[in-house]
Formats: structure tokens, C-alpha cells, sequence
């Protein structure tokens, strides 16, 4: 193997694993079944969960090519999953009802939590810069 394909497939399996375990973690977090209402067929779920994940994602895209060591990139990655957490919490709080509209299939308001997780990712990102 290269040097340059091991730090590739590390990073690459790291950030994969980042991302399956903060799914796992805002799953757990947010008030409703996600994966449950997605296989019902509930847009408003696919739309909050797919904000979150892309907001995150961008977080582990930034502190992969901004970051030279490993420790760092995983280190800011906890530091984003804690975020984007926070981000969810806070919204709830602010919007009462959001996590039933959400449930109910809401569109919009799943929209808008991932709208809101996807600039809250970015902003996280750019911090990094």
C-alpha cells in the first residue's frame, strides 16, 4: 500500500464511522423513530435527518483537509457531533410542536430542521478554518 492510500483509507473509514455513530446518537436523541417514519414513507423525517447528516458531514469534510493529524479530525468531530446535538435541542425547544409536525409529516417543518442542521453544520465547519 502507498503512503499516500493509508492516510486516505484512514481517514476515509474514520469519517465513516464518525458519521454511523453521530446517526446513531441524534437518532437516539430526537423525540421520534426517524428510520420508523422514513420507511412509512415520511418526507418531513428524511428531510430533518438528511439536514443533520449533511451539516455534520461538512464538519468531517473541513477537519479532514484542514486538520494535519488524525487526533485533530477526530477530536473536532466530537466537538461537531456536541453541536449539532445542541442545535437540535435548541430548536425544539424554540419551535414547541416541531417534533410532532415532524412526525405528523410535516413538510415544511422537517424542512426547516434540516435546513437549520445543514447551516449549523456549515457555520461549525467554517470555524475551523
Amino acid at each position: 500500500m502507498s503512503n499516500v492510500a493509508l492516510p486516505y483509507l484512514a481517514y476515509l473509514c474514520s469519517a465513516l464511522l464518525m458519521l454511523a455513530a453521530f446517526v446513531a446518537l441524534y437518532t437516539r436523541v430526537t423525540r421520534f423513530d426517524e428510520w420508523v417514519l422514513i420507511h412509512e414513507g415520511n418526507v418531513a423525517a428524511a428531510l430533518s435527518l438528511g439536514g443533520a447528516v449533511l451539516g455534520f458531514a461538512c464538519t468531517l469534510a473541513f477537519a479532514i483537509a484542514l486538520h494535519a493529524t488524525w487526533q485533530a479530525f477526530l477530536g473536532w468531530s466530537l466537538a461537531a457531533m456536541a453541536v449539532q446535538v445542541i442545535a437540535y435541542a435548541v430548536l425544539a425547544r424554540l419551535l414547541r410542536g416541531m417534533n410532532r409536525a415532524i412526525h405528523e409529516g410535516n413538510t415544511a417543518m422537517g424542512g426547516l430542521m434540516g435546513a437549520v442542521s445543514l447551516g449549523v453544520g456549515v457555520i461549525n465547519a467554517a470555524c475551523l478554518t
